[in-house]
């Protein structure tokens, strides 16, 4: 019986949110304005450095669907597999490369589940190459080819469990034998439904509940960019350019300063 690793997304397989990372080429697709990619570039350094709670999730579920509203789908999944050697080549974490070699050498299925849109997931997993299967957000697309701002599934929280249980039985999958791999809490259904939950770069809340339970948990560090590094399961793809790391990191520090306790 064949198993199966299953690959959280952000902050796990690559070292930022895939959705945020978006903002500057949907405005120059002319999608969104200045003051909405800002924004954007805020809450990506946010969520580098605190991670992504419930509530800020639901946030995020709740902007993205009223966003969209109206946006051509087709364009839109056009932009981002254009996009995504310039968003996520410099960003993915060489140890989750490697681990998605030896699982795929192991003759281990590989699937990507992420609680971002499909538009941007499959390309993504399509550029990296050597996932068997993409389980990701799916909005709901109207007769006239755009979104109605409604979510057909939404792949967060016990969703995702359950998209695994349902995966595995139609492959014949032991689940007793499967990898899950995540950095956040609210992926806690999905790592538990698996026989070997890894928590990746965790945050604190899962940190915690890995200790308990005795979870293997792993930090990755090495984000390389697959246009210097090729990846041994990589198919190429898209056009590229750069984010203003300095400003990030100045806000990154000036965000942790806030978050500290007052004595």
């Amino acid at each position: 019986m064949t198993s199966a690793a299953f690959f959280d997304l952000d902050k796990t397989i690559i070292a930022k949110s895939s959705a945020l990372a978006f903002g500057k080429p949907l405005y120059r697709a002319g999608f969104v304005n200045r003051r909405m990619v800002a924004k954007a570039a805020i809450a990506q350094v946010v969520y580098s450095a605190f991670g992504a709670d419930h509530d800020r999730m639901e946030q995020v579920r709740e902007r993205m669907i009223a966003l969209i509203r109206g946006w051509n789908a087709t364009e839109l999944r056009s932009i981002a597999a254009e996009a995504i050697e310039e968003v996520v080549a410099p960003l993915v974490y060489q140890e989750a490369l490697e681990l998605i070699g030896h699982h795929k050498e192991s003759g281990r299925k590989v699937i990507v589940i992420s609680t971002s849109p499909e538009e941007i997931v499959v390309p993504l997993a399509n550029y990296l190459g050597g996932i068997d299967e993409v389980i990701a957000t799916r909005s709901v697309v109207g007769e006239d080819g755009t979104y109605t701002g409604e979510l057909e599934f939404y792949a967060y929280g016990p969703s995702k469990a359950e998209a695994v249980i349902e995966f595995a039985e139609r492959e014949g999958i032991d689940l007793a034998e499967c990898f899950a791999y995540s950095d956040s809490i609210t992926d806690e259904p999905m790592l538990s439904a698996v026989g070997h939950p890894v928590a990746v770069n965790p945050d604190r809340e899962l940190r915690t509940l890995a200790q308990h339970r005795s979870w293997e948990v792993r930090d990755f560090v090495k984000p390389v960019s697959l246009n210097s590094r090729m990846a041994p399961y990589r198919k190429p793809a898209g056009i590229g350019t750069a984010v203003v790391a300095a400003a990030s990191g100045a806000l990154y520090m000036w965000l942790k300063m806030r978050a500290r306790p007052r004595s």
